[in-house]
């Protein structure tokens, strides 16, 4: 029986094989904790796109896991992402007002000259991940708040060690290390939060003065203000790191697939959505029923916590023709690497731009770079990529 609290040897490098035997023999199982792994695209989709049946507060998982009022539960149960409404509805209406197609379209000039200043920089041997991937995201949206330059070091850690503590295991070490990273994180926003009330940024472009102002649905608390802006931080980070990262890898592994994009730049933005689909850098999203449901023939009780693999669900037959290749070209291409419903992710059209670029200007200036032999993964079942991505640039 598979089991995702301890699952089998090569699993966390390589999920893909073990979900496409879920999917073909098992594809809703019973966990032995008692929670539930759903695989299926289909439903996924009818999962996130129903509100009364499943919802997304975590306040009952979190507390044995983090500790009720610990600075993780206080972090994990105030930000967007495992809400409901109102707070749901209020937050992410005010990020979305400031995400618009006009705002995106303004960030992009300043996006390309980031990345052409990294790849400026980039050694003849870089590490991908350290040397480029990661630090595009941690840039734009360290633009996105107007955080100082200089002040934005420890951002990264503090957001791998807050959405590590979201494996389905976690360690004495591990946990103690997102306590504090959210407490260093909390420490430094209100700092930040007390110098942009004194001096306000402009709310068409600063989306932390738009999350102090409100809206017309009210302001956020203090609380609510500082965890959903380590929130923005952490969702625009990790993941993007991990698109940007599998997209090079995987055009280094599939050199047909390159060759195809470096002679027809058009598919490109098709190329970012296979890449979503083919490695989709968040694996897992969680919901818990409210109610008795049945899904693919087994019952499951009100307050049983579902595992949603995307991961599968994006190979699913059903749904995607050849799904085990890649294809730049593949289409239609109804991945759920975002989820969907009213949690889809609010930035999606920002990581597909960063992913976009990125991929772009990186393969105009290195169409023959080369990958070493000491790739490592992230290490994580939750978000797929690599912790360290070695390349001879040619």
């Amino acid at each position: 029986m598979f089991d995702l609290s301890n699952p089998p040897d090569g699993f966390v490098e390589n999920p893909f094989p073990h979900y496409d035997d879920l999917l073909a023999v098992s594809p809703v199982l019973r966990q032995p904790d008692g929670s539930v792994l759903i695989c299926k695209h289909a439903d996924l989709n009818a999962i996130y796109r129903d509100t009364t049946l499943y919802i997304s507060d975590k306040k009952k998982a979190f507390a044995p896991k983090f500790g009720e009022g610990s600075p993780l539960f206080e972090h994990h149960t105030t930000s967007l992402v495992f809400n409901d409404p109102p707070l749901h509805t209020r937050v992410r209406r005010i990020m979305t007002s400031a995400l618009t197609p006009k705002a995106l379209a303004r960030m992009e000039p300043g996006l390309i000259n980031t990345v052409d200043h990294l790849l400026d920089q980039i050694p003849e041997n870089p590490d991908l991940i350290e040397d480029f991937a990661s630090l595009i995201p941690i840039q734009i949206i360290g633009n996105l708040l107007d955080v100082p330059m200089e002040e934005r070091g420890p951002l990264r850690d503090w957001s791998l060690a807050i959405l590590g503590a979201l494996e389905p295991t976690l360690g004495a070490e591990e946990l103690a290390l997102g306590h504090k990273a959210v407490s260093e994180f909390k420490a430094y926003l209100q700092d930040l939060i007390a110098r942009r009330r004194v001096k306000r940024g402009d709310p068409e472009t600063d989306v932390l003065t738009r999350l102090i102002d409100g809206d017309d649905g009210g302001k956020l608390s203090e609380i609510e203000l500082i965890q959903n802006c380590i929130f923005i931080l952490n969702a625009g980070h990790e993941t993007t790191t991990n698109l940007i990262g599998s997209s090079l890898a995987l055009m280094h592994d599939h050199d047909e697939q390159k060759q195809k994009l470096l002679a027809d730049p058009a598919l490109l933005p098709k190329a970012v959505e296979e890449v979503l689909r083919f490695r989709s850098p968040n694996q897992f999203g969680n919901r818990e029923t409210t109610a008795p449901v049945t899904i693919g023939g087994v019952e499951i009780a009100a307050g049983t916590n579902l595992h949603l693999c995307i991961g599968a669900a994006n190979r699913d037959p059903d749904v995607f023709e050849t799904a085990e290749k890649f294809d730049i070209a593949r289409h239609p291409n109804r991945h759920l690497a975002f989820a969907g419903g009213p949690h889809v992710c609010v930035g999606l059209t920002l990581a597909r731009m960063e992913g976009r670029i990125a991929l772009q200007r990186f393969l105009a200036r290195f169409p023959k770079y080369s990958l070493g032999s000491q790739r490592q993964g992230g290490g994580r079942i939750r978000f797929h990529g690599y912790a360290r991505l070695p390349a001879h640039l040619g």
